[in-house]
């Protein structure tokens, strides 16, 4: 997206290599299109969790395919293959902003879904199956989608108004806020629980049963946390350049802060590249998912 203006303070802007965003731009795409074929093929990771994590790393694909296009129709232009304010090249580059605001929206909703997945997981784990079926997971991915496609193209149709671009960022600061509501609250609900399943008797196999499934929705409590996590690290100093340029466009001081863009959209596209290795980390499943596709000659043989 060009949110930048000229830099009229004394900071010299940061340049990064197009090399660099290139590069980073096909290995997040084939990163995160490896997650997306793993959950899709193995039959394990068929579950609502899942679904949400693969349409996180499918938002992250569209990001990672928007950027390195654009990264190459950089090069062209630089070798004067292609006009910078062609109208084809506007149109074509109003399409990819679109899709880079679509996966930025689909990456807030999926986290707001995975959140309420895992909280009815922890807390509602006898009805879980009953609330979170796979057809209410379906309904639930295509509203996503469907949502995303719509705001994504209104955002950019009316990106030159400040209301447009103030709305974009109160969206990210209440997103951020529900969502670390919701696992504050979870990890405060989990340390009582986890009290109640310490003051159980201790004869019997309830007990070690209760803590072994505790500490497996706990876990992936925790690994979702981390994802968030990262996507706040990354997506945050973006946010804050549109929040300048709303509020002080002209501050030398402000304008220093700007001239550190491209380092901003560095630490964007990076998150595609962070989620997958915190997936094959923290989940065995996935992680041996992985192994299978890389290392199996005939990878949809193996099991």
């Amino acid at each position: 997206m060009n949110v930048t203006t000229e830099n009229q303070s004394d900071c010299p802007e940061v340049k990064v290599p197009v090399l660099v965003f290139f590069t980073i731009g096909v290995v997040s795409l084939a990163e995160n299109l490896l997650v997306v074929v793993a959950v899709i093929h193995n039959r394990n990771l068929h579950s609502p969790m899942y679904c949400f994590i693969c349409s996180l790393a499918a938002f992250n694909t569209i990001a990672s395919l928007t950027k390195t296009w654009e990264n190459l129709m950089i090069v062209f232009a630089d070798v004067g293959q292609l006009e910078k304010t062609g109208y084809s090249e506007t149109k074509l580059d109003d399409v990819m902003d679109s899709l880079l605001c679509m996966s930025f929206v689909g990456s807030i909703f999926s986290f707001l879904a995975i959140a309420v997945d895992r909280y009815i997981t922890i807390f509602h784990a006898l009805r879980y199956h009953n609330i979170m079926t796979m057809r209410r997971t379906g309904v639930i991915l295509g509203v996503i989608w469907a949502t995303c496609g719509v705001s994504a193209v209104l955002m950019v149709r009316f990106f030159d108004s400040k209301i447009i671009m103030i709305c974009f960022v109160v969206f990210f600061v209440v997103s951020l806020v529900i969502i670390c509501f919701l696992y504050v609250y979870m990890f405060m609900l989990a340390r009582i629980h986890a009290r109640k399943i310490a003051a159980l008797p201790t004869s019997g196999g309830g007990k070690c049963r209760r803590q072994r499934w505790w500490g497996s929705s706990m876990r992936g409590t925790l690994t979702l946390t981390i994802l968030f996590g990262a996507f706040v690290v990354c997506w945050a100093p973006f946010f804050l350049h549109l929040i300048i340029i709303t509020v002080c466009p002209m501050n030398p001081y402000c304008e220093c802060y700007r001239s550190l863009f491209q380092l901003h959209v560095l630490l964007l596209m990076s998150h595609a590249v962070i989620d997958p290795a915190i997936y094959a980390f923290r989940s065995a499943e996935l992680r041996n998912t992985f192994r299978k596709m890389l290392l199996c000659s005939d990878w949809m043989q193996c099991s």
